[in-house]
């Protein structure tokens, strides 16, 4: 199954000495290389577009060793074995058509890594399929963007536990490091790696969301102006709010158009997109039955913002608002609007969290993954995008207790709460009474009541189904399952 790719190797091809490759030369690819070339390690390159291979090594030939190859037969020959190839392509059938190259031409034992985000499925798909090939097929989920995957990104992989021995001391090497601990460990099997990326990614979505919410409250309900809201997330930044989503959202908000002049965030078309994974997360927290309401309605304000045929009906044909006021009108102090959005922000933060952690839980439950939630928050704390301060505190949280039924309970957070619930409530009533639309802030806000309120809505809902379904309920004094004869003497059935 190899022979043909050493014995089709070119004689400027240097046979067995490159530690690791990377298939793929669009920006993302070309760091990681370049990234492992940093620190030491000789890299082989591959791009269906050989162009692409050769201007990577013109442009940054002297950063390290690069390998470059022609051919997929090149480019595994030049591997070390266990041949470890990290494949950075568009997911779906671009990588699967890479995969078959490779699985063509590779040994037993050699390592196919997946970098890209792919869809967990495909990856526990994928991994079956090498497995019975003899391969150790990884799914890796890269979080860090362009300059994470050349300065240090943090890496969630999943797959064989094997595969980490030899391909985890080179991973360690790239991730981002904090306290000197490197962002990346095993995550679990198969598609555990891709999963966890996945949810990552929409813990993103929430905090994004939660934090434009922020913003268009400050600007639109307490009339601040773009620079001014730029120095107040500046500030907000030094504090428990610090993180890189927030530090970036200070430099948006800062930015002035130089075509215009005008802040550059009134030039940008308010229609935001999304490439799929905030979706599948949604998607899957369905199938598992774990509500990640913050996470659903930041998908859903995506989805909105960009119905901009159906938005600009609505304007032309206007929808009445009801009785709106403004914050001087209900005599709302803007100093303290300003800390009351803050401690909202901070509140809401915490529930995309927690949601996703559920998720994870219930995802690694249900797949037998073994998946250790303390070990996610450590490698978040760097290089990926959600990387925040209070990162080290959910470590801590699930080191000293793994089981916790919600991130929401630990004696921090829950301390933490008491602080900021006053004014999450306040900033809800001010901005529905100001008319301004606040999906995360307020779902969140509801999730949170729904946790804590003794009795919810779902007993009449269970009355409702049993009448017309005979679906049946149980009983708050009795166990067992029962069904009311709705339509007969109204008697009621044990089940």
């Amino acid at each position: 199954m190899n022979s043909p790719a050493e014995s089709s190797a070119t004689s400027t091809t240097p046979t067995g000495t490159a530690d690791i490759g990377v298939i793929g030369m669009a920006v993302m690819g070309s760091n990681l290389a370049r990234n492992f070339a940093s620190k030491g390690h000789t890299v082989a390159l591959f791009n269906r577009s050989p162009e692409r291979t050769r201007a990577v090594v013109e442009q940054h030939g002297a950063e390290g060793n690069f390998v470059p190859a022609e051919t997929i037969e090149e480019f595994v020959a030049s591997l070390k074995r266990p041949r470890r190839a990290v494949i950075m392509v568009q997911a779906g059938a671009a990588t699967d058509a890479v995969i078959a190259q490779l699985a063509d031409v590779m040994d037993e034992g050699d390592i196919i890594i997946d970098g890209g985000n792919s869809l967990f499925t495909d990856t526990i798909r994928r991994e079956a399929e090498m497995s019975a090939r003899g391969l150790n097929f990884v799914g890796a989920g890269i979080s860090g963007g362009e300059e994470g995957a050349l300065l240090g990104p943090s890496i969630m992989p999943g797959g064989p536990a094997e595969s980490w021995e030899s391909l985890g001391p080179l991973l360690e090497d790239i991730a981002a490091k904090v306290d000197g601990v490197p962002c990346v460990t095993h995550i679990g099997p198969d598609g555990a790696g891709h999963f966890v990326k996945m949810v990552h990614n929409g813990i993103e979505y929430a905090d994004m969301q939660v934090i434009s919410e922020a913003y268009h409250l400050l600007r639109y309900a307490a009339g601040m102006e773009p620079a001014e809201i730029a120095d107040v997330f500046a500030e907000w930044n030094n504090g428990d709010l610090n993180s890189y989503l927030i530090e970036i959202t200070s430099e948006v908000l800062r930015q002035v158009d130089r075509r215009t002049g005008k802040p550059f965030i009134d030039i940008i078309l308010d229609a935001a997109g999304q490439k799929g994974t905030g979706r599948w997360t949604v998607k899957e927290a369905l199938d598992l039955g774990v509500p990640v309401t913050g996470i659903g309605e930041a998908v859903f304000a995506r989805a909105l913002s960009s119905a901009l045929a159906q938005r600009q009906a609505v304007q032309d044909e206007g929808l009445p608002a009801g009785q709106l006021t403004s914050l001087e009108e209900l005599g709302i102090d803007r100093a303290q609007f300003v800390e009351d959005v803050r401690r909202a922000l901070y509140a809401s933060k915490l529930v995309a969290y927690a949601q996703g952690f559920d998720e994870i839980n219930a995802g690694s439950a249900e797949h037998n993954w073994d998946i250790t939630p303390g070990d996610l928050a450590r490698i978040w704390r760097g290089g990926c995008i959600i990387r925040a301060s209070f990162l080290d505190v959910i470590t801590r949280a699930y080191e000293d207790n793994p089981t916790l039924p919600s991130l929401l309970l630990d004696p921090f957070f829950k301390s933490e709460l008491e602080g900021l619930v006053d004014s999450w409530r306040r900033v809800v009533v001010a901005a529905t009474q100001t008319g301004q639309p606040v999906p995360v802030f307020a779902s969140s806000l509801s999730y949170y009541d729904s946790l804590r309120a003794k009795r919810l809505p779902a007993a009449l809902i269970q009355g409702q189904r049993d009448f017309f379904g005979a679906h049946t309920y149980r009983r708050i004094d009795m166990e067992g399952t029962f069904h009311t004869a709705w339509s007969g003497d109204r008697e009621e059935l044990d089940y």
